[in-house]
């Protein structure tokens, strides 16, 4: 019983110490914009939007690479 209890308090603090690990991870969106022949896109603006967000949309601007990161969506 005093083996279960303590199993119970390491999951416990194992869950609360990996919450806001999950959390930052989807605080951000990444990809890379390519056209039809699988070409990268550079200066593509990427937007996200939501009525959720408190700004109501984030944008971002592809880099040379085609890769964009809109960051901070709560």
């Amino acid at each position: 019983m005093r083996r279960r209890f303590w199993i119970g308090v390491l999951l416990a603090l194992v869950c609360v110490l990996a919450l806001p690990m999950v959390a930052a991870a989807q605080s951000q969106i990444a990809g890379t914009v390519k056209d039809e022949s699988g070409g990268v896109l550079p200066g593509v603006t990427v937007e996200a939007a939501s009525p959720a967000l408190i700004e109501k949309s984030k944008s971002a601007v592809t880099d040379a690479n085609g890769r964009y990161t809109i960051v901070d969506l709560r």
